[in-house]
């Protein structure tokens, strides 16, 4: 089943990668592209905050 976009909470702190609308939504709201964020999630995991400060640094 896929995700929800229009889910909040929990659902926000991490990155489905294999979910197209959330990397569209997500390169969108970290300022990077869709590459970007792929090898930021491989890098660090899935937590938002962790690939947030991970592209913050390079």
């Amino acid at each position: 089943m896929a995700d929800d976009p229009k889910k909040t909470g929990l659902d926000r702190k991490l990155i489905a990668i294999e979910e197209p609308h959330e990397v569209r939504s997500w390169s969108e709201t970290l300022g990077c592209t869709a590459e970007q964020l792929k090898e930021a999630v491989k890098a660090v995991g899935h937590s938002a905050e962790a690939v947030r400060l991970f592209l913050k640094k390079n």
